[in-house]
């Protein structure tokens, strides 16, 4: 403990804060990485049972195929039965795209938080790194200075001891953090791509089996009384 109290001294304050950086991206990368479990299917037969009970117009159950899974994919698919299973009014496939819009911003959103953090941790160590070495160079001119010239390695040594460390530190934050940031970022990609097709194979499979709304006709679908009366209250 007093070994490594004793090298974030020698440090100075630009490698504390690195080191400050790094518990905070340790943590984020910690975080990422418990929420990112929910991207795996426990059965992957289930997304397949959810199209087979929602073409049949079983939207209950279409649900309960894919209850319990916490993939983003998940909370638009369920809020596209939950339309269908209303059914006060032929539902388009042009709606159903927006609310799968809608519910996947959100859910991408929540996969996205802390992201843009790490970015920023692996961009700025390297810079706090250069300007530790900076400041640790000045340090061992200023002694050269003071000393008029005279001077041994052993004067130098706490001002080059502090550049070589911050410049060490920021890297040993830098790298890791860049190459996790990329690959928590390749996960939402995937998440994204997969909502995109999923969503797609279920609006084709509801349109191939008659279960949605034709445009035209959903336009001259009368509006409910409620509808009506929130027009009139604008």
């Amino acid at each position: 403990m007093q070994s490594w109290l004793a090298f974030l001294n020698k440090a100075g304050p630009v490698g504390l804060i690195i080191v400050g950086t790094s518990v905070v991206a340790l943590f984020i990368i910690l975080d990422r990485l418990w929420i990112y479990r929910r991207l795996r299917f426990r059965d992957q037969r289930c997304l397949h049972l959810l199209r087979k009970r929602a073409m049949e117009g079983d939207y209950g159950k279409a649900a309960e195929e894919v209850a319990g899974e916490g993939h983003p994919l998940v909370a638009a698919l369920v809020e596209v039965l939950g339309r269908l299973k209303d059914g006060r009014r032929p539902v388009t496939r042009g709606e159903l795209e927006k609310t799968i819009g809608h519910v996947g911003a959100r859910e991408i959103r929540s996969l996205e938080r802390f992201l843009p953090t790490l970015f920023l941790i692996s961009n700025v160590a390297p810079l706090l790194g250069l300007f530790g070495t900076v400041t640790g160079m000045i340090k061992a001119f200023q002694a050269i200075q003071l000393l008029g010239g005279k001077v041994n390695g052993s004067v130098l040594a706490g001002g080059i001891w502090e550049a070589m460390l911050t410049t060490a530190l920021g890297l040993g934050v830098a790298i890791p953090a860049m190459v996790v940031h990329n690959f928590l970022e390749g996960k939402v990609h995937r998440a994204v791509a997969e909502l995109r097709e999923e969503s797609g194979l279920l609006l084709d499979a509801l349109e191939d089996a008659g279960r949605l709304g034709n445009t035209a006709v959903a336009r001259l679908t009368p509006l409910s009384k409620g509808a009506v009366a929130f027009q009139e209250k604008g």
